[in-house]
Parts: C-alpha cells; sequence; structure tokens
C-alpha cells in the first residue's frame, strides 16, 4: 500500500478542533466519515467553511478529508475553515498574502468566559430584590 501525499493542517475555533488533509488532485469533502453536505447542511456553514478554497481560487483542486471534535455546529465550520486555510499555506502555492488579508490565518481566540462565584453566570447576578 503506497502513502498517499497530502497537506495537513489544525484550525481551532471556541472547544472545536479540526485536523484537515488536503489531497492534491481528488475530489469530495469529507468529516468525521460523512460528505460536508451532511455534517453541515446549513449553506451559510458551508460558505464559511469553503471560503479559504473560493478566496485562493483553489475549489475543486483538492480532496479534503477532515476529523472534527468538541463544539457545536458554529464553532466546527470556523474550525474546518483555519484548518483549511492553514493547510493550504503548506500546499506550496504562495497563498499566505490572500489567506492573510481575508483574517483566515488568525485564530479566533473568543471563547467562554467562566463562571464567577456569587453570580449565576460570568457577569449575570442574582435578581436583586428590594423587599
Amino acid at each position: 500500500m503506497t502513502e498517499e501525499h497530502y497537506y495537513y493542517g489544525t484550525g481551532k475555533r471556541k472547544a472545536s478542533i479540526a485536523q484537515v488533509r488536503l489531497y492534491p488532485g481528488r475530489e469530495g469533502f469529507t468529516v468525521n466519515d460523512k460528505p460536508m453536505e451532511a455534517a453541515f447542511p446549513w449553506p451559510a456553514w458551508q460558505s464559511t467553511i469553503l471560503e479559504p478554497l473560493k478566496v485562493t481560487d483553489t475549489q475543486g483542486k483538492f480532496g479534503i478529508v477532515a476529523k472534527l471534535h468538541g463544539g457545536g455546529v458554529v464553532s466546527g465550520a470556523g474550525a474546518l475553515r483555519h484548518g483549511i486555510a492553514r493547510a493550504l499555506l503548506l500546499s506550496g502555492l504562495d497563498l499566505r498574502a490572500v489567506l492573510k488579508k481575508r483574517g483566515l490565518l488568525t485564530r479566533d481566540s473568543r471563547i467562554k468566559e467562566s463562571k464567577k462565584y456569587g453570580l449565576k453566570r460570568a457577569r449575570r447576578a442574582p435578581q436583586y430584590t428590594k423587599r
């Protein structure tokens, strides 16, 4: 069995981590052994995920296989987008300027704020009662 060549990128967003492999000259996009359309049925999620490929005009040139774990659907889409952008950097097509200009290489560091003692959530105080 011969090992097929691929480009690898890890993307993160909130609590989601995406391990992305780009296979040159292959077709298809699978996320956790399911087609992307099944894993992310809403078109807005799909356009978020495919943004690095559209910006760099490399749609259809790579087959994508991704493993995604943690977080929700929106953060998963963001993690996949970040992972694809990072993997495209390694492809050697000199795409860094285009990806960086669109902010696709920057990890979105916004995460859930931790709960504070004496409060109900991070900032939500218990309801005040006068009497």
